[in-house]
């Protein structure tokens, strides 16, 4: 079993991590429990507190964490990383970069890559535009408007595109077959309960 890792901190935003890190810890519909579990990891030991209130005793330091044995880096967004925080987090992204290990990263969390000059090579996106100018960055020219971007093995997503992120994560693990994960994104971006249907039929479909 492989593990993706979760950065936490203090004032992390839970709801826009909460979709990717659900689903691949528990992808239901039948399909396959045992490919990847998610651990969190953080710069200190001991207990953190989210956005939402939320008690997170983390499972790892984020030095103790090898790229290598890592299936993915996830750094969640924050007020802290607009304080120019979390820089280790930053630093360990690059690290993971430089191994061929993906890294996804939204809202507050692409400023701190922007900091570290992360986004200076490889086309992403952020909040705004004007939002990862304001970090004295040089990477305005690979800036695309847009939900979510994956150039390479990095995942970027604005503040309030937590379901397009999540399906770039997706996308990246190969945690659903193709099908699946379009009725899992018509379901949630939409409301739909068609979209239930075929992904569950979807889901069957892979498991005979």
């Amino acid at each position: 079993m492989e593990t993706v890792h979760l950065f936490v901190f203090d004032t992390l935003s839970d709801w826009e991590t909460g979709f990717a890190t659900a689903w691949i810890a528990s992808p239901g519909m039948g399909l396959p429990q045992d490919r990847f579990r998610v651990e969190t990891v953080a710069e200190t030991n001991g207990p953190i507190r989210t956005a939402g209130g939320l008690r997170i005793l983390p499972d790892h330091l984020l030095d103790d964490i090898n790229p290598a044995e890592s299936a993915m880096l996830i750094l969640p967004g924050g007020g802290a990383w607009d304080q120019g925080k979390h820089q280790a987090a930053a630093e360990k992204a690059g690290a993971f970069l430089a191994a061929d290990r993906p890294v996804a990263a939204i809202c507050g969390a692409t400023s701190g890559l922007a900091r570290a000059g992360l986004l200076d090579t490889y086309r992403h996106t952020s909040n705004a535009l004007e939002y990862l100018m304001a970090t004295g960055y040089a990477g305005e020219r690979l800036y695309v408007d847009v939900p979510a971007v994956t150039d390479g093995n990095l995942i970027t997503a604005g503040a309030v595109n937590p379901i397009e992120f999540a399906r770039e994560i997706f996308l990246k693990l190969d945690l659903f077959p193709q099908a699946v994960l379009d009725a899992w994104y018509g379901l949630f971006k939409t409301g739909e309960a068609a979209y239930f249907y075929e992904m569950a039929l979807a889901a069957s479909e892979v498991n005979t």
